[in-house]
């Protein structure tokens, strides 16, 4: 079995994050999504409007995530690929070169973001209402 791991905060879910959930799954046989957990976004200087396990739940419904686990920090990402077997690291193409220190542990995939759609313009959105 093929495995993938993705990482991102997937709050305000949009069609950007489905397309790039379902290419992800598309590397492999099983997705695995880790979610940062409400404390890591805070160190990291950002607020999801919707808790963990709303985000997680919202994750699950998505037919290319088969398991969402937690993202408490930058490090855990070289112990996730090992802990998981993972295969295949992807993230949106906004963090090119950035993980490329996981390619002795798997191969790294940076994929195209979709254009025009984006959680802090939805959240701009919402808030100039």
């Amino acid at each position: 079995m093929r495995r993938v791991i993705t990482y991102g905060t997937f709050d305000t879910l949009h069609y950007g994050h489905i397309r790039l959930l379902k290419r992800a799954r598309e590397l492999g046989d099983y997705l695995i999504v880790a979610l940062s957990s409400d404390e890591f976004n805070e160190i990291k200087g950002k607020r999801a409007r919707f808790s963990w396990e709303d985000r997680k739940e919202d994750l699950l419904g998505v037919r290319y995530v088969d398991q969402v686990i937690r993202e408490d920090n930058w490090e855990q990402k070289v112990t996730d690929v090992a802990a998981h077997d993972v295969q295949v690291f992807t993230m949106g193409d906004d963090w090119a070169g950035k993980f490329d220190f996981l390619k002795p542990q798997c191969e790294v995939i940076y994929l195209p973001r979709t254009p025009d759609i984006s959680s802090t313009m939805i959240r701009t959105r919402i808030d100039a209402n």
